[in-house]
This record gives C-alpha cells, structure tokens and sequence, in this order.
C-alpha cells in the first residue's frame, strides 16, 4: 500500500520503519526535522517504570522491560545498562518493604531481558558509592538495572533504518488538512501533542483526549558516577539523578498546559528540581550550577486528575483509512509501532 505517516518522532518513524519493512511505498512528513520534539526531550532512559507498578500498568511495564533488549540489540552504541539505587530514608517516602516488593516485581516481568536482577546494599556500601548523599537517615538502597540511550541519535537512527528500505523522509512540511495526502491508501496522525489538531480535521468526537503535560530537565556539569531514582520530599512522584555525557542530568517535572508547543523550563520547574536534588545531598546546587535546561511535551491518554497517575499506554482510532495515534512510551515505540500498522491494515 501507499502510506504517509504525519510526524518523524519516535512513534512515526517506528510505525513507517513497520510499514517498510513489510514492503509498504512510504512517506514519512515532518513539520519541523526528525526527532525535533518531544523524542529528544526525554529522561535519555529505556525503561519498565518501576513508579507506574504502583498505578498498576504491569502489561505495560512488562512490554517496556522486554522493550529494552531490542535496542541494546539493535543499536548497542547508542545505549547501555545502567544500574540505578533506590535510597530508603527513614521516616522519609517509601518503606523499605513496598520498595523491595516493587523491585522484585520488576525483576519477575523482567525475567529472559537479560538484565541482572535488583538487590539490596547497606548504607556503607551506598556512601562508598555516593558519598554526597545525606547519609542522615539512611538506611541503604536498592540496586536495580534499566538502560540509558541518546535518544536524538537513536531516533536517527530509526529514521535511518526506514531511508534504507526505501521509506521517503520529507522534512519542514507540515500536514495541516488529509486533502493534502488524497492519493493515499491509509495515512498515519503520529503527531504527538499536535495528534488532535489532526484530529478535528476529521468528523465527530475524538475517541480521546490528550493530556499535554510538560516535562523539565536541568544539566549540570559536575560529574555523576551512580544514577540515582529518588523520591520527591513530601511527594508520591520521584526524579532522576543521571549520569549523561559527562554531566549530571536531573529531572522530571510534571506540569499540565493548555498547548501541544514545548517551553522553556520555568523558574518554578528549575527551583523544583533544585530543591529534590539538594535535600538528598550534602554538597548543595544552585541556579549557577545549571549549565543546560531542556523540555518536552508529552502526549498523555488523558486517565487521571493528578498526571502523574496518568496511564504510559498508547491508544488508536480508526477513521476511514486515517489511523490516530494517541500516547505511548519511547522504549516501547518500536512495539507500538508494529502495532499500529496492524491496525491501519485491518
């Protein structure tokens, strides 16, 4: 079939990379240039989601978890395992015990990834490992593994992989109206924030709803030897504390807006992070430490009052030979891909 595919993101590039490899005549447009947006605003991580165990996403996680091994297959000079510590504080987020049974959880959905299971070290071994952590309090931390990639460079890669079986990229064209693509047998909405603008081109109500939500990043350039998942002070969510290129990568942020456009991060998101970074460390960051902010908007299925509790799935509707594709996750967008030229061939 001919196909055109709105958006060279991460989830269009995988449903085209789909598509051409079963033979399919392709082209993927793009507003902007690939992977522009919201693919290159991530955490830089392949991951299950040990947090979304506890809004019960297992199907999700598990598919996320297998997820990893296909990238660290196909592509290992653009990712690697990375070994993550949960720290348990006393009196402070999470016992000790809903940590333990979230870790072996993951390592059970995990099970023939390949990934070394979770286990527990003690508070010496923590410090030798962190010495800037607090070590008021602690108790020790958990060890578990996930992976780490350049999600810019990964993603085009994905983009490479579909020029290579002949998929035609076409880059800085916008696909406003369907009337644009007529001579299509099935088209692709894979425009991320922007999948409803599409949308309401199309008659009747939208299956569902995006929940544009923001996240934030900040850089620093002290040097990070153990990434770290830790919990936000009086907060269900957690953050990141990452090594990535050399720096330190601290994020996220969950904050809701009205539009599907990325902005810069806010003082209030940059404050934030600040703060859940230094009350966990001894030797404190400032506004002059930053030396690089980033962010990205996320297409969230709209499931939750709070977005932090919003589910990571993806969803499609089907109207006439247009798919719409609403959510997903990065480390499963390969999955997702697949999935959705299954359904656009129905």
């Amino acid at each position: 079939m001919k196909i055109a595919i709105a958006g060279a993101g991460i989830i269009g590039a995988c449903t085209a990379w789909a598509a051409a490899k079963q033979g399919h005549d392709v082209t993927l447009f793009e507003q902007d240039t690939a992977m522009a947006h919201t693919s290159r605003s991530s955490s830089k991580l392949l991951h299950g989601g040990l947090r979304y165990l506890e809004t019960g996403q297992f199907s999700l996680v598990k598919k996320a978890l297998l997820a990893r091994r296909f990238w660290l297959e196909r592509a290992p000079e653009l990712c690697r395992p990375l070994e993550l510590l949960f720290p348990i504080y006393k009196g402070c987020g999470r016992p000790k015990w809903q940590i333990g049974i979230g870790t072996k959880l993951y390592d059970l959905l995990a099970s023939s990834s390949g990934f070394p299971r979770s286990s527990w070290l003690d508070k010496t071994e923590v410090l030798n490992r962190c010495p800037a952590l607090l070590s008021d309090g602690l108790k020790g931390a958990f060890s578990f593994y996930d992976a780490q990639m350049d999600d810019f460079a990964l993603g085009q890669w994905v983009v490479g992989q579909c020029r290579d079986l002949g998929v035609e990229v076409v880059e800085h064209r916008k696909i406003e109206t369907f009337d644009n693509l007529a001579g299509f047998d099935r088209i692709v909405n894979a425009t991320g924030p922007w999948a409803m603008e599409l949308r309401a081109q199309q008659g009747g109500s939208p299956a569902y709803t995006i929940d544009w939500v923001r996240g934030s990043h900040i850089f620093t350039d002290r040097e990070c030897t153990q990434a770290l998942m830790l919990p936000i002070p009086q907060e269900k969510r957690i953050f990141f504390v990452l090594p990535y290129q050399g720096k330190t990568l601290i994020g996220t942020t969950e904050v809701r807006q009205n539009h599907p456009e990325a902005e810069r991060p806010s003082e209030e998101e940059t404050d934030y992070l600040l703060a859940a970074y230094n009350a966990y460390h001894s030797e404190k960051l400032t506004a002059e430490d930053i030396s690089g902010s980033f962010s990205g908007v996320r297409p969230l299925l709209k499931s939750a009052t709070n977005p932090s509790d919003a589910t990571r799935e993806w969803a499609f509707e089907r109207v006439g030979k247009v798919l719409h594709i609403y959510g997903g996750k990065w480390t499963t967008a390969q999955t997702q891909g697949e999935a959705a030229l299954e359904e656009l061939l129905k």
